[in-house]
């Protein structure tokens, strides 16, 4: 009852974060925002490139050299199967009954069917396509505002409100609660699934990140222009999307 009332009350204490920042952000001008988060956000974003470079990155080759790209869908459809529920949450919280039933459907029948979700068997013979969504989502469809620009260490690219939904979504993973009883269990179960997230999606990422460094004359505008784009159809009607410079049309995945 305790560890809930925190975990929500967090949350909480966030989507008002992301109020105040945007408020904050409008508030200011421009290049009051480059002086201070800019100056923040490129700090992390180097660090972030170190920790790419010289951790994740020769993990994630070394995972896609021991497996094919197969075996990397089945694994990239189990993490996802794990997220239904949290997607079905969400569509009851916005308001969407109906999608939140098909949601948890599509988690009973790939759970079982689908051989622990590493088969689309319900979008694929069933009728039951992924719709995916997250408490982001929900806090825009309750009007709060998405905020400004921010790099999260090790998360990277991310707004106050992405980072109140990713907080949010983690309190619902049936990971969590499936093991939080038990803390021995929890910490080798959770933190592993965590690590397994982790590689996966740096994995299915590091071309694009790569291509960026690459191909990019400013690597950081372009990775911000690029989540910033990819967020446009997450904003609310009160957000002021033109701000944003956008010159790239890749969905960006965590990194």
């Amino acid at each position: 009852m305790s560890n809930k009332f925190k975990l929500f009350a967090c949350i909480s204490a966030l989507s008002m974060m992301t109020a105040a920042c945007s408020t904050t952000s409008n508030a200011t001008s421009s290049a009051d925002d480059s002086s201070a988060l800019e100056t923040y956000n490129h700090a992390v974003y180097k660090f972030n490139n170190q920790f790419y470079k010289y951790v994740m990155k020769p993990v994630a080759k070394g995972y896609r050299k021991i497996t094919n790209k197969y075996a990397r869908e089945r694994v990239r459809n189990a993490l996802s199967n794990i997220k239904e529920p949290i997607f079905a949450v969400n569509h009851l919280l916005q308001g969407e009954p109906v999608q939140s039933g098909k949601d948890l459907a599509r988690f009973a029948v790939n759970t079982t069917l689908g051989i622990a979700g590493t088969y689309d068997v319900a979008g694929q013979g069933w009728g039951l396509p992924k719709n995916k969504t997250g408490f982001d989502e929900t806090l825009a469809t309750w009007n709060v505002p998405d905020g400004p620009y921010l790099i999260l260490p090790f998360v990277g690219p991310s707004t106050p409100r992405a980072t109140a939904g990713l907080i949010g979504d983690g309190t619902v993973n049936p990971v969590y609660w499936a093991t939080v009883n038990d803390a021995n269990v929890h910490d080798k179960i959770y933190y592993s699934y965590m690590a397994v997230n982790a590689v996966s999606n740096y994995e299915a990422s590091m071309d694009l990140l790569d291509d960026i460094e690459r191909n990019s004359v400013d690597p950081y505008s372009a990775m911000k222009s690029a989540y910033m784009q990819n967020r446009v159809g997450k904003t609310t009607a009160k957000d002021d999307v033109s701000t944003y410079d956008f010159d790239m049309d890749e969905d960006e995945e965590d990194y």
